[in-house]
């Protein structure tokens, strides 16, 4: 397997989507800055923490890496490139784990290029982390056991449909609805109980009226909310919407559902993949 993911990491600095990744994840760490030094500068007094651009990036990766693996693995269909590392000797799981190494890697780079720019021009105009490396670097690291996982549900999609344009399309528009649906789990955990009551002044007649307490009827509860808490917390879609909203809170119990999706997903793919009748 050794060989097969060098000559991965080899046919990467020819391949197109992987450098428009970089530079794309490496603009927007760029503009995220800047953008938020002028909204500083134009409401004077308004301060903006580091962490508030910093953690963009995770829905931006995942969605480009949906684009990366489909075509990166695509390619290799369309090309005929699996069928000859088959008919060479190399096993099929050997296969499926070299890509699914070489689309990790990838997205690290990815990941890394939006850290050199966001970093460098935040720290410059921003100003340091208030909520400290420790807290940062145990985001960083939640986020990378994240991508492990996205990665192997990409890569289990790209090796089972030998089409690279219908994969593209069912990994984006698969990391999209699993975003979307994270945000409305982590929106209804969030409502409150009860809405409070508050106190305001009838412009008619200049009284002063009470209103009490109302249930919230859309507030989660029981074991509904039990089942929501966890969702939440297991699913890739969930933890991208926590990061990107700012309040993931479990981080390790996080990383340890992404790591258990990872192992389960590319299991069940190299199961499949071994059945695989290659074109």
């Amino acid at each position: 397997m050794n060989r097969l993911v060098y000559a991965g990491f080899l046919r990467l600095r020819h391949t197109a989507c992987f450098w428009t990744g970089i530079v794309v994840m490496a603009a927007v760490g760029l503009i995220l800055p800047l953008h938020k030094f002028y909204l500083m500068q134009k409401y004077d007094g308004y301060e903006i923490p580091l962490e508030e651009c910093f953690l963009t990036y995770v829905p931006l990766i995942m969605i480009i890496a949906a684009v990366f693996c489909s075509l990166f693995i695509g390619t290799e269909y369309s090309d005929g490139t699996i069928r000859n590392k088959i008919m060479l000797g190399h096993s099929r799981i050997d296969v499926y784990l070299s890509n699914l190494i070489i689309c990790f890697a990838a997205e690290c780079v990815m990941c890394l290029a939006f850290f050199v720019t966001d970093l460098g021009a935040g720290i410059l105009l921003l100003g340091f982390f208030a909520s400290g490396v420790e807290m940062v670097l145990a985001y960083v690291g939640c986020v990378f056991v994240l991508c492990a996982a996205v990665t192997a549900i990409y890569t289990l999609a790209a090796m089972l449909s030998q089409n690279k344009a219908v994969t593209a399309v069912i990994c984006i528009l698969g990391i999209v609805l699993m975003i979307f649906w994270g945000a409305y789990i982590d929106s209804r955990l969030d409502m409150p109980p009860v809405y409070e009551g508050y106190l305001y002044q009838d412009s008619v007649t200049g009284e002063y009226i009470e209103e009490e307490d109302i249930p919230n009827p859309y507030y989660v509860d029981g074991t509904k909310r039990v089942v929501y808490e966890f969702l939440n917390d297991f699913l890739p879609g969930n933890q991208t919407a926590q990061f990107w909203m700012g309040n993931a809170v479990h981080l390790w119990q996080m990383a340890l559902y992404s790591a258990i999706v990872t192992v389960v997903v590319t299991g069940v793919g190299i199961f499949f993949f071994r059945k695989e009748d290659i074109k």
